[in-house]
């Protein structure tokens, strides 16, 4: 596997730390990929970090995928549903149980200036906010508690997340179905490069949430 490290001559020690957590629990997927267990792993880590576990499901969604291409599709209508449900956990956490558990939550993740600028918003263009947290890199569970708490419609906050999610996971689950061999070299190619472009994607995304509002 190449190096790219020559193309990051320093990093960080969070941003060390985070590849090399990502990295083993890639690698750990992949070897659970075709066991019984893989699945549900993937279910419960989609479902938890909807409202409160830090690591995106992408990476075992993409693991699962790559290990066996022709199931991605599965994969991803996994991620999908679990993720609405995990999200309607989060929903419910901002609704009823905010300040003994959705605000120490965001306080550990140093997300409650985000929040406090959020509540702000929300009236307004709350749906939009969702289904854009819902599609990106963006944290997601960050907007289901604030819908909680904000009281949005749960109707339109369970269709505007089914969308968002599903079609931010069917994407990824396509590009693995039709490319996945090429796709695999890749990651494994570029994976320390890969995982500083998602923290650049997960700041930015704040910075423009607040530039476009």
């Amino acid at each position: 596997m190449a190096d790219e490290s020559k193309a990051i001559p320093i990093l960080s020690p969070a941003i060390s730390w985070y590849q090399r957590t990502t990295r083993k629990l890639y690698d750990w997927v992949l070897h659970w990929a075709e066991t019984p267990y893989g699945v549900p792993a993937l279910a419960l880590i989609t479902f938890a970090e909807a409202s409160f576990f830090p690591i995106p499901p992408d990476v075992l969604l993409i693991a699962l995928a790559i290990s066996i291409p022709k199931r991605s599709f599965r994969y991803a209508l996994v991620c999908s549903i679990t993720s609405v449900f995990g999200g309607l956990l989060g929903y419910l956490i901002g609704y009823a149980l905010f300040e003994s558990v959705g605000r120490p939550i965001l306080e550990f993740y140093g997300y409650m200036d985000k929040f406090l600028w959020l509540k702000l918003k929300y009236d307004e263009v709350g749906a939009w906010l969702l289904a854009m947290a819902g599609f990106t890199p963006i944290p997601y569970k960050v907007f289901t508690i604030t819908s909680g708490v904000m009281k949005m419609n749960l109707v339109l906050f369970t269709v505007v997340s089914l969308i968002s999610r599903s079609a931010r996971f069917f994407l990824v689950g396509a590009l693995i179905y039709f490319f996945g061999p090429p796709v695999k070299r890749f990651i494994d190619r570029y994976f320390n490069l890969l995982s500083v472009v998602f923290v650049v994607l997960l700041i930015g995304g704040f910075v423009v949430l607040k530039w476009l509002l």
